[in-house]
């Protein structure tokens, strides 16, 4: 939901009832207030809401009075993506930069406010029911600015961030969402318990979805390096081979399978990529942890029934008319 769909005078009071309906009431004000440019994504996942906003400077206050009138009973758990925020809750104030994480009870008054430019963030609304965790376990972490940078936080922030990113463009379908939501909530209870030393309060499918996360990140990072391989991740996350399995047993492929179609899927973006059309074959399939030329090859085929030189002419013969046409349109 974009606000420059409606007459400017129209938009920052469609902001503030957005805000009332999908997060809570707030007294809101913004030197932008006769043109607020805005974009709003609400996304019901199961257990849990996420939302991503786009806004200009603004300044935000929920109430005593206001928390009596309305109170969801939620926490708000957020990655702020761009711009610096300062968030007031519970006689602490921070200030928030791009990368951080940010903790707010709805149950308690708090103060917002975002600096000239254009801010985003992304937030995933949870019951406070929904988490293994007391709330005075939690009020230490209330608007802390927590680093999204390293372990949980990381995995946490990476995957919100990754699941607007596939709301927005409309990649989630209904049969999706629950599962969605599940995994949001495990690994935001995973990320908090990290903070106040509580894992032990985490359930065993928290803790599961928790470690499944880890490892996808860390193969992710790792997808470049040869020595890669299911022996190694076991080793990194100090789990036995024989569990790193059991792990993925209810998924489609293998271990080391889904490790050699993450490779293949990123030396095949490549090669469809006309700025490294004078990268050799080989040294595409090198970058993605094909040491050998004829691995790459044999796998590439194997996958996509073309050899990947043949795979590259095509693709970059579609891209080049693709560019012709439009440059004719014009």
């Amino acid at each position: 939901m974009r606000s420059e769909d409606l007459p400017p005078a129209d938009r920052f009071p469609w902001w503030c009832e957005q805000m009332a309906q999908d997060i809570v009431p707030s007294m809101v004000s913004s030197p932008h207030a006769d043109d607020f440019r805005s974009v709003v994504t609400v996304a019901e996942l199961g257990p849990v809401v996420l939302t991503a906003l786009d806004y200009p400077e603004l300044h935000s206050v929920r109430s005593p009075a206001l928390v009596r009138r309305s109170d969801p009973e939620r926490y708000g758990l957020s990655v702020v993506m761009a711009n610096d925020l300062c968030f007031a809750q519970r006689d602490r104030e921070s200030r928030l930069t791009p990368g951080h994480l940010l903790l707010h009870d709805t149950s308690q008054p708090l103060e917002t406010h975002a600096g000239a430019g254009r801010g985003e963030m992304v937030m995933l609304q949870l019951p406070r029911t929904a988490l293994p965790l007391r709330p005075e376990r939690l009020y230490p972490l209330l608007a802390r600015a927590m680093s999204g940078a390293t372990g949980m936080s990381a995995v946490f922030a990476r995957y919100l961030v990754s699941v607007a990113g596939a709301v927005r463009r409309g990649e989630v379908g209904e049969r999706e969402v629950g599962r969605l939501g599940e995994v949001a909530l495990d690994l935001a209870a995973a990320t908090l318990a990290s903070y106040v030393d509580a894992e032990d309060r985490l359930s065993p499918e928290t803790r599961r979805q928790a470690l499944l996360a880890r490892i996808e990140a860390f193969v992710e990072l790792n997808l470049a390096d040869p020595e890669l391989t299911p022996a190694v991740i076991a080793a990194h996350h100090h789990i036995s081979l024989g569990y790193l399995h059991r792990l993925f047993r209810h998924r489609e492929l293998t271990v080391a399978a889904w490790i050699r179609h993450l490779r293949l899927e990123r030396a095949r973006a490549d090669l469809a990529d006309p700025l490294l059309r004078h990268h050799p074959v080989h040294a595409l399939g090198a970058r993605w942890g094909f040491q050998h030329a004829a691995d790459f090859s044999r796998a590439f085929r194997t996958a996509h029934g073309v050899p990947p030189g043949d795979y590259r002419r095509q693709a970059l013969r579609t891209a080049g008319t693709t560019v012709e046409a439009a440059s004719t349109n014009r």
